[in-house]
């Protein structure tokens, strides 16, 4: 359950902004009356509050916040978005997150006169040099006073009097903040409205509450917009490029994009979510559950191990064909509940024991296989060694990431809302990374930026042996050659997988 906040117009006539209608969308909708059904799925009691009076506005988000036991989801009421966008920022599992927009960079030529060239001369100079300024630059109608870091988060904000060091971009509007930062939020807002003097006409308050959060420690992540639409109106021009602009990007592709995961082994990527997503849809549109689709993924799964266990080649390539189809299936399952925003906890532990399930009850038919066709039965010692090692690499997995998620996330520094600039705060955030790029940290960071280059990012990918080339390696060479090749492939890539991962985890430990 998420709380919603809605920062509405002070009260005024039906030619307020809000009041404006999005002609090219259907229903003729006004700008709040369509935000208003969006989020009303969301929290059918959200809160309005408006903004006319900055101080009223943050004691009255200051009052939601401290009464709140979820998650809160702040926006404008003259947005106009997606659903889609609304859903992915809502769902973040960061502690807040903002949707931000960068100040486009200015493109210097020989052309442009000679203060146009002095600009771009300072904006070279190093971040780390620079000093703090009151951001009068505007993107989208927003003073760019914002400055976002390539650390995927809020690194400073400014004010009218608050100078921020090289600002970059704006807090565009939709801000999330998590349960456990609530009382944060409402504490920061607070303190935000006993200061509202120092504030100018031009600061917007979401950006004033980033503003607040950030010196406060709290780590606010960034997106941007991708392929959704996200704008605030003001004007019944803006409203009509709005409603010719949303109704110009496919919702539904962006969806259906996202409902395949961006952290996905090199296999699974390349040669499953490349159609899978499309199966996904066809089978979402059809009314077919996650569930439904996770008992195809077994059904195809216990076929396989019932080809394999003949020991026939014919029977043997048609086994590795249904192993395939049956991860293919297993991707789609979780790619209909994204999709279809169908999620429950029985789905979870289906698709969480059954992957096993499929797995080990092919290695039992492997195993029979090769004993059917008239070898040894010392098969059985490679493919209890091969189950074995899946399942301490799975208790390695799931209790390490059980104790990861009970780790408190790390401290940000802190600065007074008081302090004129940003310097204390960016002095600290320098000395923080000193500090954590030492001894194994180092090693650690180091191997993270490798991840950039393509070719190591997908060995680190493969290394792991994940459930996509696992499928993979037992389809081939079941295929190919015989249940002895497969076994000695699992436990030879298996045990390279898991001496990588626990060294890995070791270190991330003793940080």
């Amino acid at each position: 359950m998420t709380r919603v906040v809605l920062l509405g117009a002070s009260p005024g006539p039906d030619i307020s902004p809000t009041g404006l209608r999005l002609a090219a969308l259907p229903g003729n909708p006004t700008v709040a009356e369509r935000l208003h059904g969006q989020l009303a799925a969301m929290d059918p009691r959200f809160a309005t509050i408006p903004s006319g009076d900055v101080a009223a506005a943050l004691r009255a988000v200051a009052d939601v916040a401290e009464s709140a036991s979820e998650s809160l989801f702040i926006i404008p009421e003259n947005s106009v978005v997606h659903d889609e966008l609304i859903y992915q920022i809502t769902k973040t599992k960061r502690g807040a997150l903002a949707l931000v927009a960068k100040e486009p960079r200015p493109q210097a030529t020989e052309e442009e006169d000679s203060d146009q060239l002095d600009d771009t001369v300072v904006e070279r100079i190093p971040v780390d040099e620079a000093e703090p300024e009151i951001g009068y630059n505007r993107v989208e109608g927003l003073p760019v006073r914002v400055r976002i870091g390539k650390s995927n988060r809020v690194v400073s904000v400014g004010t009218a009097t608050h100078a921020v060091t090289r600002p970059n971009g704006v807090v565009l509007g939709p801000l999330h903040v998590s349960a456990r930062n609530a009382p944060i939020l409402a504490e920061t807002c607070r303190a935000l409205a006993d200061m509202a003097d120092r504030f100018g006409p031009d600061d917007d308050l979401v950006q004033l509450i980033v503003f607040g959060l950030v010196r406060n420690g709290v780590s606010v992540g960034i997106r941007g917009r991708r392929d959704l639409f996200y704008r605030r109106v003001t004007t019944q021009e803006e409203v009509n490029e709005a409603g010719a602009e949303i109704v110009g990007i496919n919702e539904d592709r962006a969806r259906l994009n996202h409902a395949v995961k961006g952290a996905d082994g090199f296999f699974t990527t390349f040669f499953v979510s490349t159609y899978s997503r499309f199966i996904a849809r066809w089978a979402a549109r059809r009314g077919l559950t996650p569930n439904q689709v996770t008992m195809i993924s077994i059904a195809l799964g216990v076929a396989a191990a019932a080809a394999f266990a003949t020991g026939d080649r014919p029977w043997m390539v048609l086994g590795g064909v249904l192993i395939y189809f049956a991860f293919v299936f297993d991707c789609v399952d979780g790619q209909v509940a994204r999709y279809a925003r169908k999620f429950g906890v029985l789905g979870a532990w289906l698709d969480a024991t059954f992957d096993r399930f499929k797995e080990y009850v092919v290695f039992a038919g492997l195993a029979i296989g090769y004993v059917v066709a008239g070898n040894s039965d010392d098969i059985w010692i490679l493919a209890l060694a091969a189950l074995g090692l899946q399942s301490v690499r799975h208790l390695l997995d799931f209790s390490f990431g059980a104790s990861n998620r009970r780790k408190p996330p790390a401290k940000l520094p802190t600065i007074s809302l008081d302090a004129p600039d940003d310097r204390e705060l960016r002095q600290a955030l320098v000395r923080r990374k000193v500090e954590r790029d030492q001894g194994l940290r180092a090693v650690l960071k180091a191997w993270t930026k490798a991840g950039r280059f393509r070719a190591v990012h997908w060995a680190r990918k493969m290394i792991v042996f994940p459930i996509g080339e696992r499928f993979a390696a037992i389809a081939i060479t079941a295929a190919l050659f015989d249940a002895r090749i497969t076994f000695i492939t699992l436990v030879i890539w298996g045990s390279v997988a898991a001496a990588y991962t626990l060294t890995g985890r070791l270190m991330r430990s003793l940080v």
